[in-house]
């Protein structure tokens, strides 16, 4: 956590109130909690198709109080439901949310008695979370406040954080935290964004729904979009523990997964602007090494009319992969990162290996990188250039 925060602080000291950090949740307590959380969000999905059919997602179906009192009408007044009921909460629109899901980040509420729901036949309350010893309930608590104190110091820093996207058995936890942070603290712009990895078939279904609860709940979205870093690892679990494979098909799904979302995200930030409201309501990193997916963007950018100016969209490359994304893009006026794995080497090198094995491509553009070099450089003895310096005054935005 201090870490963490001192890299805030060397972020907001050096970027103008435009810089951005990155951290991993798993680095701030035992992702074992996370992973228990994990299966809470699932198992609920799980309630909810059991309660009112078809897709496990509150949202999807658009369901108020008045429909969950109509689902328990049978049990009469039974003390349990009755009690359950009044801590449901819903958004402005009505729609219910089955549990006060503040209480995940209430430093002060247990995880044990936040998750448990009647069960429809019986009315007995029954719990979608094995009981969590005392201590495990610190520690997760400990978690929180640990994210709390980051998340503020980054506001008051004026520093946007980006919560990092981890395989998919934590992930439904990470999301939740990471939305109820936006909830908590993109009130006036967006400090927190949430990082969705396109090679996972949920994707662009995740995204709505969340798109959807910042419009409903009226805070501003953030969202990092990637292509993802753990093929190998959930392809591994799914075929040892027998369940669906998670990860697109192959690369061009999810090329295609990602063009989606993000052109649903664009889609979106129209409407704002076309009706008059704060575009910045939907901020989006297109954290990508794809040339491609790069001009997809800034084609369906100008196509809906979203300038750079906007300060909606920006781009991200690692520090050291393809500069000749990343400079032609800031020379051109997009808002354009280059994003800085720090740390000691033997640490670091986890990390590494997963964007070396996530970016082969990259990899192999690097001749690409290398013949257009060369190619300036010769430009430049031959002009007598040796020093040069684009035109154009740039300013960070």
């Amino acid at each position: 956590m201090e870490i963490f925060i001192k890299c805030l602080e060397a972020v907001s000291g050096a970027t103008f109130g435009t810089g951005i950090t990155a951290i991993k949740l798993t680095a701030l307590g035992r992702p074992q909690l996370l992973l228990q959380v994990s299966e809470v969000i699932m198992r609920t999905r799980k309630y909810m198709e059991d309660l009112v059919g078809g897709q496990g997602n509150v949202l999807t179906h658009h369901k108020t109080i008045k429909d969950l009192e109509k689902y328990y009408s049978s049990l009469g007044d039974n003390k349990n439901v009755q009690d359950f009921l009044k801590n449901v909460t819903s958004d402005k629109e009505g729609i219910l949310h089955l549990f006060p899901w503040s209480g995940i980040v209430d430093e002060d509420s247990q995880l044990s008695d936040t998750f448990r729901v009647p069960d429809p036949h019986t009315g007995q309350m029954r719990r979608l979370i094995s009981q969590i010893p005392p201590k495990e309930e610190e520690m997760f608590r400990n978690m929180i406040r640990r994210v709390n104190t980051i998340v503020k110091a980054a506001a008051d820093l004026d520093v946007r954080i980006m919560i990092d996207a981890e395989q998919t058995y934590f992930q439904p936890a990470i999301s939740r935290i990471t939305l109820e942070m936006m909830r908590k603290y993109n009130k006036e712009k967006a400090i927190v964004f949430n990082t969705y990895q396109c090679y996972l078939k949920e994707t662009f279904g995740e995204v709505c729904t969340d798109l959807q609860q910042a419009k409903r709940q009226n805070f501003y979205f953030g969202a990092k979009l990637v292509r993802g870093a753990y093929m190998e690892q959930e392809r591994e679990r799914a075929a040892s523990m027998n369940y669906p494979d998670p990860i697109c098909t192959n690369y061009e799904a999810t090329t295609d997964m990602y063009h989606k979302t993000l052109t649903e995200c664009l889609r979106r930030i129209k409407l704002l602007k076309d009706s008059g409201e704060d575009a910045k309501k939907i901020g989006i990193m297109v954290a990508s090494h794809n040339e491609d997916t790069v001009r997809f963007a800034i084609e369906r950018m100008k196509e809906i009319g979203i300038s750079p100016e906007d300060k909606v969209i920006c781009f991200g490359q690692l520090l050291g992969m393809c500069d000749y994304i990343t400079f032609p893009l800031g020379q051109a006026g997009y808002s354009a990162y280059k994003y800085i794995p720090y740390g000691p080497v033997n640490e670091v090198l986890p990390y590494l290996s997963r964007r070396a094995q996530e970016n082969k491509g990259v990899l192999k553009k690097i001749q690409k990188e290398k013949r257009l070099l060369i190619s300036e450089i010769r430009r430049r003895f031959l002009t007598g250039k040796i020093f040069y310096k684009p035109k154009g005054n740039y300013v960070p935005i």
